[in-house]
């Protein structure tokens, strides 16, 4: 079930909110705040790993490699997604990370998704699982990356925040205020 929040328009790119499951989105493209062996354990990770097939995991690990600050993208198997973009938000798997790191894991999937000129993207609570940032924390984090990357142009049209984590939604919806 995909729950639409909110929902704003900022120079012609749509930014929505929404519960959900980011696995069953049809985008261009979802973002796994990865590590940066890019090894798909648990958490957002897991689940891609889980509805997309090993073929996502096996492909991203023969890419890493890959430091905090850099994002690279992969097939997305079964999954309705074309690419899922891996963006390390933490060295090791189950690591605690913190809110720089969201953000530059933010700005590289961005980047990213500029270089694959895709339209549509999908970005989980980044770091909030096992790397422990508050919700709060990293939903400012990953807006003011959106902000940033949207000010620069790109060819973006829609811009999806999902969780299935009520509060990390609820920190979605308060960070997108901002941008109003």
């Amino acid at each position: 079930m995909k729950l639409i929040l909110n929902k704003i328009e900022l120079h012609g790119i749509i930014i929505s909110v929404m519960k959900g499951d980011i696995t069953q989105l049809n985008v261009d493209a979802i973002v796994n705040p990865a590590n940066t062996l890019l090894l798909m354990g648990g958490g957002v990770a897991g689940a891609i790993k889980r509805a997309g097939g090993n073929i996502i995991e096996e492909e991203a690990v023969k890419k890493g490699p890959i430091p905090i600050g850099e994002a690279i993208a992969t097939t997305a198997g079964k999954l309705k997604a074309k690419y899922v973009i891996h963006a390390p938000t933490m060295e090791a798997p189950a690591q605690i990370t913190n809110v720089e790191n969201v953000y530059s894991a933010t700005r590289a999937a961005l980047k990213c998704a500029k270089e694959l000129r895709i339209q549509s993207i999908a970005i989980p609570g980044m770091g909030t699982g096992v790397g422990r940032v508050k919700p709060k924390d990293a939903a400012k984090s990953i807006i003011k990356a959106v902000k940033e990357h949207i000010c620069l142009g790109i060819e973006l049209k829609n811009i999806i925040l999902i969780d299935i984590n009520d509060e990390i939604v609820k920190s979605f919806q308060e960070a997108i205020k901002e941008l109003i």
